[in-house]
């Protein structure tokens, strides 16, 4: 999360803003996933994991297994 932030910062933005955008992004995705799931980007968004290619093993994995 710390390197998406930095990128962000990158082209501009204020720390404040990263955060509201990330926010942002994050409450649009949990609309868009399963209750169960939204565990996941609550995890990513509190920055409890760093393992995207893990979290997107497992949710896919749920869904076709």
């Amino acid at each position: 999360m710390d390197e998406l932030k930095q990128k962000l910062m990158e082209i501009g933005l204020t720390a404040e803003m990263v955060d509201q955008v990330i926010q942002t992004i994050g409450d649009f995705v949990q609309t868009k996933v399963p209750g169960v799931d939204r565990a996941m980007v609550e995890k990513l968004l509190a920055g409890e994991t760093n393992d995207l290619l893990g979290m997107a093993t497992r949710f896919l994995g749920s869904k076709f297994l």
